[in-house]
């Protein structure tokens, strides 16, 4: 119709022309209008979403070879259950399982290592669990993806390798990143502004988009003690113009804003904090980075929620086809099912991992997990059966290439969660019976 339209409009206004005439410059017209309409077509936000959708396995794996290329050492993840650390019960964070090498009581196989670290935040310093599944932001368990350099290369190239990274290789729109430093502190620890970071940023970046953070923000420490340093966040604002030309991305950094969030975070890890709280200097200085895979698969698949990306809507997709509910029809519905495909993920990489449900210690926080889930889908969901370890081949086929414990660990994993489900199931049933009993005999 849009070309019938314009074909109806030429000949009435060069009706004039000789036939050679005409035909030439219909033709070069033609060509010239459906050029336009061409990169108007693939500049569309639909267009670019529908073409220029990549995977998460692709995501993933070219964090990794970019990091290949640049001579690191491309190893698996630690387990996320901890067995060696008393100060962590998991591993929380993408350095801990190389905590012994920042603190130079180890040697690594190589100066340069690059990984996507299973991690898992429910308890300490690092609680996100109650804020999981009312936001679409925040995981228990969720990957870092992570380089790291023992003694090796510093703020110069882990500066410039993470704009190349996001900027050249995942074609990440440069108008919609923000990065911070830190500003230094007067407190006991009387540091000073890092800036050798702001110089550094300033070759890539404008500087209205350099913001000075404090230490809350800006100075990355893994607990009460251990290595830390400075750090250098990476942020990302994918609102709507409209939005953007409403409020300046800048006031909504670390605000919580569910569409201007953290992506990237690269430690400078050059101090160690000692259990009396002084800080003193590492050894050597070392690069210690962090990226939310599920964060950046929302970015580069163009959605506005990390559980609209192919991470979860697998997962979420089985969810409604077992509960007979749809994502997105009903609030309460989607909090209960986006707290089911998040805690699913987190007890089953503790179960492969040699972590069961139990009451105490790191067993008693995956039962918590586990008993949320169940309980969120016996409310909201309507279901008074287990369904959960139903999940469980989903999962696996998502996410068993990445993580391979998973399908060796598969039955496991579905045996543990039933038989968690049928246990708590009953708890909730006579506790109900209990309530209806007392509020009835009044």
């Amino acid at each position: 119709m849009y070309y019938f339209c314009f074909l109806n409009e030429f000949i009435e206004y060069n009706s004039f022309l000789t036939i050679s005439q005409f035909t030439k410059c219909f033709a070069t017209t033609f060509c010239k209008l459906f050029f336009l309409r061409y990169i108007n077509i693939i500049n569309s936000p639909k267009y670019r979403k529908e073409t220029f959708f990549m995977k998460s396995q692709d995501i993933r794996a070219t964090f990794l070879n970019f990091f290949k290329e640049k001579s690191h050492l491309i190893v698996p993840s630690a387990p996320m259950v901890t067995k060696d650390d008393p100060t962590l019960m998991f591993v929380n964070s993408g350095m801990a399982p190389f905590k012994e090498y920042f603190l130079g009581n180890g040697k690594p196989k190589n100066n340069r290592i690059s990984d996507s670290q299973k991690c898992l935040r429910v308890s300490g310093k690092h609680n996100d669990l109650e804020e999981v599944g009312y936001d679409t932001y925040h995981h228990t368990l969720f990957e870092m993806l992570g380089n790291w350099s023992f003694g090796d290369y510093f703020k110069k190239e882990a500066i410039a390798w993470a704009w190349e990274l996001l900027t050249e290789v995942y074609k990440i729109d440069k108008d919609i990143l923000y990065v911070t430093v830190f500003e230094g502190s007067d407190d006991a620890d009387n540091l000073k502004m890092d800036t050798e970071a702001y110089d550094l940023w300033k070759q890539f970046i404008a500087e209205d988009r350099i913001l000075k953070g404090n230490k809350k923000d800006n100075f990355w420490e893994m607990g009460t003690q251990g290595p830390c340093g400075p750090c250098s966040e990476i942020h990302v604002d994918i609102r709507s113009a409209e939005e953007k030309a409403k409020v300046d991305g800048r006031t909504l950094i670390n605000e919580d804003h569910p569409h201007v969030v953290e992506i990237w975070n690269l430690v400078f890890m050059q101090f160690n904090r000692k259990a009396n709280g002084i800080l003193e200097d590492l050894p050597n200085k070392h690069i210690d980075t962090g990226m939310g895979f599920e964060r950046l698969c929302m970015v580069l698949q163009n959605v506005q929620s990390n559980y609209d990306t192919d991470v979860f809507t697998p997962i979420i997709s089985e969810i409604g086809a077992i509960t007979n509910t749809k994502y997105g029809s009903n609030a309460q519905q989607d909090i209960a099912t986006r707290i089911i495909s998040d805690h699913l993920r987190a007890v089953a990489f503790s179960i492969a991992d040699g972590q069961l449900p139990s009451n105490t210690g790191a067993g008693y926080v995956i039962r918590r997990i586990l008993r949320r889930a169940i309980r969120y889908g016996f409310t909201f969901l309507d279901k008074k059966e287990p369904f959960i370890y139903r999940l469980t081949d989903v999962l696996c086929k998502k996410m068993g290439d990445a993580f391979p414990e998973l399908i060796a660990q598969k039955q496991l994993i579905e045996n543990v969660i039933r038989e968690e489900e049928a246990s708590f199931l009953r708890t909730l049933d006579q506790g109900f019976s209990l309530i209806r009993c007392n509020y009835f005999s009044f």
